[in-house]
């Protein structure tokens, strides 16, 4: 069957619906004897009749039933494919509602200024909070879509991972254990700590990640922000936990530095999260596309020079 066309097919499938080629033609706005053509050639192809033709009545013959069912399928996938690509045209007009952890927000502008330079018409809101708000955010249906590194257990969302997420302790280069190789765990344990807030999830990664290697390091200072957080890092206030999303200026001008902990970088993943109960528009089914096919590459280029060779993955 090389060389049959969508128009052969259209041609046959319509014929067998009204077992007329005057009604086929009428539907597919082509002269009878052009559906008679289509049809034709479409046979040659097959080696075989597909249409019983007597005086004035037509039928299917064995062959055309068993062809018209693989016709049928390949013009349904073919609508369903048509349906998808009218959807992502939509994406050049309508609004996105995008929520993201505070740490997206050191890359994730970047990754929609890129997007909407491709979909001009596209009108786009953010809302930033902690990982506990954002999952506020996604139950009330605010936000369409969701940028954060641990997807919520506790809604029925899809979430799917787009890049490396890389955790790590960072100091300023005064402090005594900044020019410190290969830091033992167990030597963090009394050490002091600046942390980020209950609710957040750099948070929860942290303590995870000592509860797991049994370490209890000093909480001295609690702060709602990553910024505050580096701030008071940089003062030598202490050390603290972050995401390297978060360092990248910083550790480019030497006024924090990673700390070489064993068992770090901690990687986990940044996920797009939406709710499945709530139908995306084809912008957000758009920008969903595009961060799952762009993230990766673009958080990679922006953040080679902080962030080491990534040894092992967190969920």
């Amino acid at each position: 069957m090389r060389g049959v066309t969508l128009k052969q097919l259209r041609a046959f499938a319509a014929t067998a619906r009204h077992l007329s080629f005057a009604k086929a033609a009428e539907e597919l706005h082509l002269t009878p004897p052009a559906v008679t053509m289509q049809v034709k050639e479409l046979e040659t192809a097959v080696g075989l009749p597909l249409f019983d033709r007597r005086a004035r009545t037509v039928a299917l013959t064995t062959t055309g039933e068993y062809l018209l069912v693989y016709v049928r399928r390949l013009l349904a996938t073919l609508k369903e494919a048509e349906d998808a690509m009218a959807r992502l045209k939509g994406a050049e007009t309508g609004r996105v509602t995008i929520g993201m952890v505070s740490t997206a927000k050191y890359f994730l502008p970047r990754l929609l200024a890129r997007f909407r330079a491709e979909h001009r018409g596209v009108e786009m809101a953010l809302s930033v909070g902690n990982r506990e708000q954002l999952v506020r955010q996604l139950h009330d249906g605010e936000v369409d879509l969701a940028v954060m590194g641990r997807p919520p257990k506790e809604l029925d969302t899809r979430a799917e991972p787009f890049a490396a997420h890389p955790h790590a302790i960072v100091a300023a280069p005064e402090h005594r254990l900044a020019r410190r190789r290969e830091i033992p765990l167990a030597m963090l344990s009394g050490e002091e700590f600046i942390v980020r807030e209950p609710g957040s999830g750099t948070r929860a990664a942290m303590e995870h990640f000592f509860r797991e290697h049994h370490v209890t390091p000093l909480q001295v200072m609690e702060m709602a922000s990553n910024e505050t957080i580096k701030q008071a890092v940089i003062a030598n206030m202490g050390l603290a936990f972050l995401s390297l999303h978060t360092c990248g200026l910083e550790m480019q001008t030497g006024q924090l530095v990673l700390l070489d902990v064993a068992g770090l970088p901690l990687y986990r993943r940044w996920h797009i999260v939406n709710l499945r109960g709530k139908p995306m528009s084809p912008a957000a089914e758009a920008l969903r596309y595009f961060v799952l096919e762009h993230g990766e590459a673009l958080l990679a280029k922006q953040f080679a020079k902080v962030v080491p060779a990534e040894k092992s993955v967190a969920a």
